[in-house]
């Protein structure tokens, strides 16, 4: 997250910081690692609503019940994943 909040600080500075970040976002390396961030930002999302569910009583605490309710945090981290990549390139 801490590249991140650099890259949006120097954005933010001035219109050559500005020109400077978008400069930096070019590179293939930093799209892919921004998109990693994004990726494991949204599981960490979608983990935490499936618990917060979980905790409110809405999902049975059941083996049964928890593997359905992980693979569907996992598929629509997949989705948003996919949405991140496309936000990014």
């Amino acid at each position: 997250m801490g590249i991140l909040l650099w890259l949006l600080g120097l954005s933010l500075s001035s219109q050559e910081g500005f020109l400077q970040a978008a400069a930096i976002m070019n590179s293939f390396i930093v799209k892919f690692i921004f998109w990693g961030i994004l990726t494991a930002l949204a599981y960490h999302i979608c983990g935490g609503i499936r618990h917060l569910l979980m905790d409110f009583g809405y999902i049975e605490e059941s083996l049964a019940a928890g593997t359905r309710s992980a693979q569907v945090a996992i598929g629509l981290t997949v989705v948003l994943s996919v949405l991140a990549g496309v936000l990014v390139w």
